[in-house]
């Protein structure tokens, strides 16, 4: 019964496409002219567009140069403002570089919907003036952001505590390492924030505040590791971050053998983020489907919205310890009927030393029979092999990672299904 509601659930979804499609097909041909010379225009390279008057309440400008010589230009469709309706999260594709010299996709975010934007400014006018409007240039100096220019030394904790997930809890070791890796200033390597220009103070100050995926890309980076997609610049209020391939849910019906080597390597994540040499716990509040995305060539899986990640130091809870820091912390199975649920307490997440999120909304939102997604239901594991079911431990390690029915079972649930999916996966190459 449930298998059958989530199959027509798809095709209403697929119908829904269909409609939504000829209607755009429709508008299409009624503003063929102006479509034209909206394909003709690079407005990668327009001000207005890159919002550059908004700097220093901007992302950043260290890519300002490519973006105004005309190197990148965005692609086809996403020329079309017409789209801008349907595009609610502001995230376009571009071609980076010349054409003769050979270009590369890229993905260009403004951080947040138009509305998002809207509200950010409205935000520093309040805290400025007392006003929804205002001169941002002007509003500026009278916030809490121009307090740290200056002769201001470090970036402490109790200026910035708060202000996004990323500093919900943030140690000293943390906004020092944030500020030494700092993208956006051509004097990177020091964690002294007076080195920074005021406009560069700004310019980080921002993003932590309202939304700091750019600074988790800066301070965790790929090429060293981290599972995260690689930041490559900004412009006004447009980053840049490179292209790493389908999103995850586009593998939701791919072959069993390839599913498994996803699910391994999404409780690897899950692993590295929570247990790792830097004694940082980076907690992932959002999961779902369209978070990931997998290498087209290397079948690696990325993380590529970094907006709700919390930063927990380990090493300050032990020398703070806090009540209970030391005892080990079950997430509560969250059984709503809502795509991507997470329970969660930021407080808690702060505190102790030993949590199983991480297994916990990966389990849940991603590989269980718990997850639903678009429609879809039964996670990216469904339907596995004969020989697998009938054996049933991949089932019991599953519904004990996501629900576990003992306690600590969770932990250990994760433990074993990390091997096991190993092993699986080492069987099918």
């Amino acid at each position: 019964m449930l298998r059958l509601v989530s199959l027509k659930l798809g095709r209403l979804y697929r119908y829904v496409k269909l409609a939504v499609l000829g209607s755009l097909a429709a508008a299409l041909v009624l503003n063929t002219h102006s479509l034209l010379a909206s394909l003709q225009r690079n407005e990668l390279s327009e001000r207005r567009f890159l919002q550059l008057n908004k700097c220093p309440a901007c992302w950043g400008t260290s890519w300002c140069r490519k973006f105004l010589n005309g190197q990148l230009r965005l692609e086809s469709w996403g020329r079309l403002r017409l789209l801008d309706f349907f595009n609610v999260k502001n995230v376009y594709f571009a071609r980076y570089g010349e054409p003769r010299e050979g270009s590369r996709r890229v993905v260009l975010k403004r951080l947040g919907s138009a509305q998002e934007l809207a509200d950010i400014d409205t935000k520093i006018c309040r805290r400025a003036t007392g006003r929804g409007r205002c001169d941002l240039l002007q509003a500026l100096p009278a916030t809490e952001f121009a307090s740290l220019n200056g002769d201001v030394r470090l970036l402490t904790p109790g200026a910035v505590e708060g202000w996004s997930d990323l500093v919900h809890c943030p140690s000293q070791r943390l906004l020092d390492r944030l500020v030494r890796r700092y993208a956006e200033t051509k004097d990177s390597g020091s964690f002294l924030l007076r080195n920074l220009k005021d406009s560069e103070r700004m310019q980080l100050l921002i993003p932590l505040a309202f939304n700091p995926e750019p600074l988790v890309l800066q301070s965790f980076p790929s090429d060293e590791g981290w599972p995260f997609a690689k930041y490559l610049g900004a412009c006004g209020r447009m980053v840049a971050v490179n292209y790493v391939g389908e999103e995850l849910w586009s593998y939701f019906n791919a072959p069993w053998e390839k599913r498994v080597d996803l699910a391994w390597q999404l409780m690897e994540i899950a692993e590295q983020l929570t247990n790792n040499d830097f004694e940082f716990a980076l907690y992932l509040l959002d999961v779902s489907f369209d978070n990931f995305a997998v290498g087209p060539r290397d079948g690696k899986v990325i993380i590529v919205d970094a907006e709700n990640v919390l930063v927990a130091d380990k090493r300050l809870i032990r020398q703070n310890k806090p009540e209970n820091w030391d005892v080990w912390y079950e997430s509560k199975f969250d059984d709503c009927d809502k795509e991507a649920c997470l329970s969660f307490s930021k407080e808690i997440l702060c505190a102790r030393v030993t949590v199983d999120h991480n297994y916990y909304a990966i389990c849940q939102n991603l590989l269980s029979r718990h997850a639903t997604w678009r429609g879809t239901s039964g996670g990216l594991l469904h339907d596995p092999p004969a020989e697998i079911a009938k054996d049933g431990r991949l089932e019991a390690l599953l519904d004990e990672c996501a629900n576990p029915k003992k306690r600590y079972g969770r932990f250990q649930a994760a433990k074993e299904l990390r091997e096991y999916l190993a092993q699986l996966s080492n069987n099918v190459r």
